[in-house]
This record gives structure tokens, sequence and C-alpha cells, in this order.
């Protein structure tokens, strides 16, 4: 699997993410999936499995240096003082002495970007990661925080899958250098996976339908996908999309999908989404 570069930083463009996996489970798959060839891994502190994700890296036998682990930090800890202390509690429950990645995890709508950024970057400056970067950061929150000083962001983690439009998002961050992360990159399935637009290039490739999604996501510049399963049958799946391309007119077909507008993660505390 190849890895994307931003501003500096390489991320596998196929990771795991351990949204929602809980306990054993957690861990156990965490284990699989290294086991398996993922190295990429994705958690935070709001998903309260990093001691479970933590093992299950402990549990593959690989070196620290030979997998990328992500963390964000949750909004209610976007004080600079909080932020510090959520990354190194972070930290301690991964059992590890720094992540590949830490990203905020949501804008705060109370504490200026300036000091949860300067927060971040004492992060960064401690050692604690080798790069860092936003979620969940719309057009205009990513123009703000990119001209404030400090390390260059590596990436913006979003909400994106064929049915819904974040061009204008991704874009924004092309121009700045910064990798766009997928999460729900399947759109949680079942009714993308029937659409022709899927199915005809799966009947073509002997592909699944979601391969056909995840490689749809990978063939676009600068676009990683960490797609979560509680199956372990599916890591396999998700991971193997190299044998095969998609052509251009099946990227358009199922790039035209977007217009649907499915959002998925849409709370009270979510910023205003731009206009697609």
């Amino acid at each position: 699997m190849h890895e994307v570069n931003a501003n500096g930083t390489n991320i596998p463009a196929i990771g795991m993410g351990t949204w929602t996996l809980e306990g054993d489970q957690a861990r156990s798959l965490v284990a699989k999936a290294l086991e398996s060839g993922y190295r990429h891994i994705d958690t935070a502190a709001m998903y309260k499995n990093e001691n479970e994700v933590g093992q299950g890296l402990k549990d593959s036998g690989l070196a620290r240096d030979d997998f990328f682990l992500t963390t964000k930090v949750w909004p209610s800890e976007a004080a600079p003082e909080d932020f510090i202390a959520s990354a190194e509690a972070s930290l301690d429950r991964l059992g590890t002495d720094h992540v590949d990645l830490i990203l905020i995890h949501w804008p705060s709508k109370t504490v200026p970007f300036a000091e949860t950024i300067a927060a971040l970057n004492e992060v960064h400056a401690k050692g604690w990661a080798k790069a860092i970067g936003i979620s969940n950061f719309t057009i205009d929150q990513i123009e703000e925080v990119v001209a404030l000083p400090g390390a260059p962001l590596a990436c913006n983690q979003i909400e994106y899958h064929p049915l819904l439009n974040q061009t204008r998002v991704i874009e924004t961050c092309r121009k700045h250098g910064l990798a766009v992360t997928s999460y729900c990159p399947l759109a949680r399935g079942d009714d993308l996976f029937s659409n022709p637009a899927v199915t005809g290039p799966a009947a073509r490739t002997g592909a699944s339908p979601a391969q056909i999604v995840l490689r749809w996501h990978v063939q676009q510049d600068g676009v990683i996908a960490i797609p979560r399963t509680s199956n372990p049958n599916r890591l396999g799946e998700n991971l193997n999309i190299d044998g095969f391309e998609l052509t251009a007119a099946e990227m358009a077909a199922i790039s035209a999908l977007r217009g649907a507008g499915h959002r998925i993660c849409d709370f009270d505390f979510s910023p205003v989404w731009d206009a697609a």
C-alpha cells in the first residue's frame, strides 16, 4: 500500500479506524490488523479504547517504528494546559512515548484556535507527536489555522465517502499541502454497495464493493481512508486494493454520487459545514 506525503509526513493510504471498538474486540482486531499487513492505526481519547489499542499494538510484536499511529484530543480539552495533559494521558494509555500524528478532534467553539494550535505545537516540540493536524475543520477554519505559527499541519481528517461532496474542503487541504483522511469512507455500506456505479467495476475487476469504494478514495490525490470493521475477516479485504485500478469513467461515476449530500456525523458541537 502506497503512502501519502503530507507536508513531509508519510502516511499509509489505508489505515484501520477504531471508533466504537471496545475491550478485547479492539485489542484483538488491532493485533490482527497489524499481523494482516496494516501499518496505520487510528484512535482517539474520546473512543475510550486507547488502552486496548495499545495492548493490540504490543500483541502484534511489531517494533514501534514499523507502524503509523494517530490519536486525537477532544475539544473539551482545547485549552492549552488541558490539551497537553490529554496528549500525555493518551500516550500513557497507548503505552508509547510518541504517536506519529496527533489531531485536534473537532474545532472548539470556545477556545481560540491560536491557543490550541500553540499547545499542539508544544506537544510536537516535546517529541510526543512526530506530526500534527486537525479533524472536522471547515474551509475558513483551515485557512485560519494554517496561517498560525508552528509546524506544518499534516492532515485534516473528515467524513468523506461517495455520498458526501467534500470537493471544496479537499481542494483547500491540497492547496496547503495537507492530506485528507476519510473517516466513514464506506458510508456504512449497503445502499452504496448496491449502486451500479460500484457494482459495475466490482463485476469487472472481481473486487468487492467495499474494495471498489476504498480504491476510489486512494486514487484521489492526497486522500487516505481509515475503514473500521468489527469483522476480522474484512480486515484483509479492506487492505488489499492494490491489484486493480478504476478507470477514469468509473471514478467519475462514483464521484457523481456525491450529490446525495448524506452526512453521517453531524452533532450539536459540529461547525457550520461548508456548502458543496
